[in-house]
């Protein structure tokens, strides 16, 4: 039985400034200590990266994982992140419950946003933005209600 998607591995040059934006814009925390793909020689065989080695942190937020990694066998390639349409996994959604004052917060941050403000569209509302990296993150509010409400703890439709 499929129980749902449990992470997602972004890879970096700067583990340590991308682990501090997601722990200050999104809450993440990191999950156990900061390991290396080296120390764990069937690492290579999941991978399929043969002499794997990669500092790797696994965060978490109330319902979701991101994996970092800054690979340093073999070494990554140039920093190029997918644009919204490339071919490929482009973004991932943060739900919010206030996206105008998310926005504002992250904007502070350093984010950037492809709109000067959320789009609103019925009852929802989303704007694209990126990260460090350039890797592009979605903020999104749905309201309870509506059929794409991601219900968390004790939400009410």
């Amino acid at each position: 039985m499929i129980r749902g998607i449990h992470h997602l591995g972004i890879h970096t040059p700067d583990l340590d400034r991308l682990r501090a934006f997601y722990e200050e814009a999104f809450g993440f925390e990191a999950v156990g200590e900061e390991m290396n793909l080296s120390d764990f020689p069937e690492a290579a065989l999941v991978v399929g990266v043969p002499g794997a080695a990669a500092r790797v942190l696994m965060m978490k937020t109330q319902n979701c994982f991101i994996e970092l990694f800054q690979w340093t066998s073999p070494p990554g390639g140039t920093l190029a992140p997918l644009g919204p349409n490339s071919f490929g996994y482009t973004h991932f959604m943060i739900d919010v419950s206030d996206i105008d004052a998310e926005y504002e917060r992250l904007s502070a941050l350093g984010m950037t946003f492809v709109h000067p403000s959320a789009v609103r569209f019925g009852n929802n509302a989303s704007v694209y933005g990126k990260d460090p990296d350039g890797n592009i993150i979605e903020l999104g509010q749905i309201p309870a209600g509506e059929s794409l409400h991601l219900e968390i703890g004790g939400d009410q439709p």
